[in-house]
Order: structure tokens, then sequence, then C-alpha cells
């Protein structure tokens, strides 16, 4: 990909650390991005989402969710550079959403606005999200 700075948004982050068809494909994102991985305070909510998600349909116990939040709240610290969310990116993410061709919900919409001002491309498996980013002109990563 170049040495464009990545925002990785929560699809990324689910497959990399939780198994499941994509991961290898998210490892492969990791591995090959020269240019810094970035990830949003949006997409560590969303993750614990997915882990609480997976606990409350018994996939995880307890003790796996704990593991699993412990070993992705530490990988940042040593891979990735945390992002926290701008009014700006509010006020962005507004006027995508407002733009009713990209068929944007709010969340999606963060991710996109965080990436822009991040000057980033956008990783994703998400293709909705995907295609909207394209939409905007961004640069977009979904392999």
């Amino acid at each position: 990909m170049g040495a464009i700075a990545a925002h990785l948004d929560t699809s990324i982050l689910v497959a990399l650390f939780i198994p499941e068809p994509f991961s290898e494909r998210a490892d492969a994102f990791v591995r090959d991005s020269s240019g810094g991985l970035m990830v949003g305070d949006l997409a560590v909510a969303e993750f614990s989402s997915a882990v609480a998600r997976r606990v409350r349909m018994r996939e995880f116990t307890l003790q796996q969710a704990a593991a699993v939040l412990s070993t992705h709240d530490e990988w940042p610290t040593r891979s990735a550079r945390r992002v926290e969310i701008a009014t700006a990116d509010l006020a962005l993410a507004t006027a995508y959403i407002r733009r009713f061709d990209l068929s944007l919900r709010t969340p999606d919409a963060l991710h996109l606005a965080i990436a822009h001002r991040l000057d980033a491309a956008l990783f994703t498996f998400d293709r909705g999200l995907a295609a909207a980013a394209r939409g905007l002109g961004m640069e977009v990563e979904t392999r």
C-alpha cells in the first residue's frame, strides 16, 4: 500500500483480535502498512461492543472476553497511534450523513471523518463503508 497512514475501522480490529474468516487479511493489512496505523476511540468502543455481544451470545466466556480486551487494549501502545474523536469530526460526519447518496450511519460517517482529518487511508472490510469512502474521493483499502 505505500507509505500513507492507515485508519483502521472496527471490522479490521475484530479480525485482528478475534479469529474469523478475515483474520489473515487483517494481519496482512497491518504487516504491509508502512505509513503508520491509527485506531480511533470510536473503533475501540465498537470493538468492545463486539466482544460484549459475543459474551451475551455465549460465544465467549467472561475470561475469554477479558483476555481479548486486554490484548486489544495493549496493542496500540506497540503498533498503532490512538486517535480521539474531535468536535470537527462530528460536524463533518453530520455533513456526510446528510449526503443521502452515501447511505451512511453515524458510526461509519465518523470513521470517514476521522480518516479525512488524519489524511489517512481507510482500511475496512465493510463494503458499504468502502463505497462511501470512494464516493468522497478518499483512499480506501479493502483487499
